[in-house]
């Protein structure tokens, strides 16, 4: 089981990477990011109430007081997250986008020294700079490729992902230290962001595009829900049980671009330079020296 452990977290990452493939295909069907991120969490919000009825009822269970921490997970964390990668896949190379999303460490970083007042070493500061330089050279900032989309907003749109994913991560750390499980944090955040975009989403164009192939089209939305908001939080979890949280970390942070980088040549023809690659490179090893930052540094 324990090498097995270390493959979860590399499915984990690779099931992110493929987003944006569900993001693009419903919105070249008319369904906006809004309605594209309550299909994904009314769908969580089923399976894993269903799931948590099965596996420990208890994990059903908050208190009151709790209520504006996981508000904080879902609305003001992973919403964010979703609606603003959304927002830049749809004008990024799939590469790109998860480069960009993945500096959220670096906003952890930052918000945790203000917050916290946790401690930015050297090697810290090293490899924020080595990840901003490595997302500039992914970015094709300093060439002209015209086989990748280049945007600036869309590049603003994926730094400001990152930013949200890393206030997903304040929060989420908040409801662990109180005891809360994983599988009860995803549960909550999806449930809250269900509820909050319910009056927004286009039920309309949703009826439309489920009734245009019902099995095809409804499989299609469970597999986005699954594979995006689901599946990679349950093997990073289980992962965590067996193998180290760096470790962890590591493998499904590295394996989310490169998974970007394969599905947008096979599926889009997105080919990246040479610089490009080198900067993905540069990308993954400082977030690798960033995981592997000893505790009594940090």
């Amino acid at each position: 089981m324990k090498k097995l452990s270390l493959l979860l977290p590399v499915v984990a990452g690779s099931m992110f990477g493929a987003a944006g493939i569900f993001v693009r295909g419903l919105r070249s069907f008319g369904i906006h990011n809004v309605s594209i991120l309550f299909l994904r969490s009314v769908i969580a919000s089923v399976v894993l109430f269903l799931f948590l009825l099965i596996y420990n009822k208890n994990l059903l269970k908050i208190a009151k007081k709790d209520i504006p921490i996981f508000f904080g997970t879902g609305i003001l964390g992973m919403s964010g997250v979703t609606l603003f990668y959304n927002e830049a896949v749809s004008r990024l190379s799939l590469s790109l986008t998860a480069v960009l999303t993945s500096l959220s460490p670096v906003f952890v970083i930052i918000l945790a020294f203000i917050l916290f007042g946790e401690k930015i070493t050297k090697r810290k500061l090293l490899s924020m700079a080595a990840a901003i330089i490595g997302c500039v050279l992914s970015s094709g900032l300093l060439e002209q490729q015209s086989g990748i989309n280049f945007s600036v907003s869309g590049i603003a749109f994926g730094v400001v992902s990152a930013l949200f994913y890393a206030l997903y991560s304040i929060f989420s750390r908040a409801a662990t230290d109180k005891g809360y499980h994983t599988y009860t944090i995803i549960f909550y955040s999806v449930l809250f962001i269900t509820i909050a975009l319910s009056p927004f989403a286009q039920y309309g164009k949703i009826h439309e595009f489920i009734l245009l192939s019902p099995l095809k089209n409804s499989a299609f939305l469970f597999a986005n829900s699954m594979f995006t908001s689901i599946l990679p939080y349950v093997f990073i979890t289980v992962s965590l049980m067996y193998a180290e949280a760096g470790k962890v970390s590591i493998l499904a942070s590295g394996a989310e671009p490169v998974a970007a980088v394969i599905f947008g040549i096979i599926i889009y023809s997105e080919i990246p330079s040479i610089l490009m690659l080198l900067g993905l490179i540069i990308t993954i090893s400082a977030l690798t020296m960033l995981c592997l930052e000893p505790k009594e540094n940090s």
